[in-house]
């Protein structure tokens, strides 16, 4: 069984904010394989499907962002599930450009809170996960309410886009190998002269 959690913050005060990327993609996956995240349980939410005849849980953490390990730790206890070989993190990642997609096997939280925490409950960092970009915040503004504030008009779509693209490679690593999954998605580096 995998476990495919989107990391954000509950509540309607959050929605559309670049932090809640990983519970947008989680959504739209949920729509593909046909389920619904909305059983309470582990301190999050979680809805139950089949991908390639795989069974996985799709969670969303609902402790806040800097908490996130505390649902993913007990989720990965009550379910008996190998952090290191059966679970996927979609999160957003400043570093990226907003609509981008990274996939990496394994890493630091790279000063992301979310993967952080779950870094430090988990006991490893070498778990899955799929990166949104949102951006580099501006300079003068503040990481929080950067990463807090919703995208502007102009890249909305590229964003509804970028959730589809990560809601797919996420499922793919369900019944693909990693390497596989991270040649056909990973969005090749833009020149900075264009």
């Amino acid at each position: 069984m995998f476990v495919i959690a989107g990391l954000g913050n509950p509540g309607r005060k959050y929605e559309g904010t670049r932090h809640n990327c990983g519970f947008a993609a989680i959504d739209v996956l949920a729509d593909r394989i046909g389920t619904q995240i909305r059983t309470e349980k582990c301190k999050g939410l979680i809805g139950s499907g089949v991908i390639g005849g795989q069974k996985v849980l799709l969670v969303k953490p609902q402790t806040y962002m800097n908490l996130s390990g505390e649902c993913l730790r007990a989720v990965c206890d009550w379910y008996k599930v190998d952090p290191e070989e059966e679970l996927i993190v979609i999160c957003d990642d400043i570093s990226l450009p907003p609509g981008h997609i990274r996939i990496r096997r394994k890493g630091s939280a790279g000063g992301h809170n979310g993967l952080k925490n779950i870094i430090a409950q988990l006991g490893t960092q070498n778990f899955r996960r799929v990166k949104i970009g949102v951006g580099e915040k501006p300079e003068g503004y503040d990481l929080a309410d950067y990463v807090l504030g919703r995208f502007p008009l102009g890249e909305r779509t590229g964003m509804l886009e970028a959730y589809d693209r990560a809601s797919r490679a996420a499922a793919a690593m369900v019944t693909r190998s990693i390497e596989d999954v991270m040649n056909e998605f990973n969005t090749p580096k833009q020149s900075t002269q264009e």
